[in-house]
């Protein structure tokens, strides 16, 4: 894949409204819960998916902060 061609993953969350942005954190926010949860009790299956959520969280909160400072 060139380098023209791949979006990187701030980009793509760019795509999406403020609304589907927040869904989407509070979904992601939701899950993390669960993992943490679960990770406690040696349940989790994928515990590298704890650390994605998380950055896709951050990443998730600059674009909300970057969209609002735009209206602002």
């Amino acid at each position: 894949m060139s380098a023209q061609t791949k979006q990187t993953a701030a980009a793509k969350i760019r795509e999406n409204s403020a609304e589907e942005l927040s869904k989407k954190l509070r979904d992601n926010r939701e899950e993390l819960l669960n993992l943490r949860l679960r990770s406690q009790s040696g349940q989790v299956q994928n515990p590298a998916r704890i650390r994605t959520l998380r950055r896709e969280n951050a990443r998730i909160k600059t674009v909300l902060a970057e969209k609002s400072a735009a209206q602002n």
